[in-house]
């Protein structure tokens, strides 16, 4: 009977402590930590989508803005895998799309060339050719993939050539852009037709 006394006293004593503890959304805790009680929700509440702004370069599927001469955007590991390969850039492209292109290299592939060292030394011989256009880059950092993502996002009168896995994921989701990779020793060009409004 003794045992049972006890347990129950120290019950009592730990229902008080608990009772002592403050809530979580009392006025006394700073407000920071302090839980905020949610207001219910008005079932007559009108409801908004945020929906991103269509780009007027497309009509349905069909890219307007895309067309010979093709403004084609390189990729770091685009540049090393066609030295690996032994391409040349431009004639290869113009093998691969049969009609005239125009290679870009933005100020952030530039960077990470030139980050890379005396290794890459030859690709950064090959992009100061002056058949290669300089796009000029505003934003802070050197990471090219987002760089182009963006870039792409904005103007849609780009292909995008890049053998990196992650950014092709990225600008798949991108309606109207093709993608340009390295393939068996040649070019290969993924939804050019798509971008033209034709299903592949």
């Amino acid at each position: 009977m003794g045992k049972q006394k006890k347990t129950k006293k120290i019950q009592k004593q730990r229902n008080g402590q608990l009772k002592r503890l403050l809530k979580p959304t009392d006025s006394r805790i700073k407000e920071q930590v302090r839980k905020t009680r949610k207001k219910a929700k008005d079932p007559h509440e009108m409801k908004v989508h945020e929906a991103t702004q269509q780009s007027s370069a497309l009509f349905f599927q069909y890219n307007t803005q895309l067309g010979p001469p093709y403004h084609i955007v390189l990729d770091t590991n685009f540049i090393n895998f066609s030295i690996k390969n032994k391409l040349d850039i431009v004639q290869n492209m113009m093998d691969c799309l049969y009609a005239k292109c125009i290679p870009y290299i933005s100020d952030c592939v530039r960077a990470e060339l030139e980050k890379l060292g005396n290794k890459y030394k030859l690709a950064l011989r090959i992009i100061s050719d002056p058949r290669f256009e300089r796009l000029p880059c505003l934003h802070k950092g050197t990471y090219a993939d987002d760089c182009l993502v963006e870039r792409v996002r904005q103007h849609k009168c780009y292909i995008v050539a890049t053998n990196d896995k992650d950014l092709k994921n990225r600008i798949r989701k991108i309606p109207g852009v093709p993608i340009m990779y390295v393939a068996a020793h040649k070019y290969a060009i993924e939804r050019m037709p798509e971008a033209y409004g034709v299903k592949a």
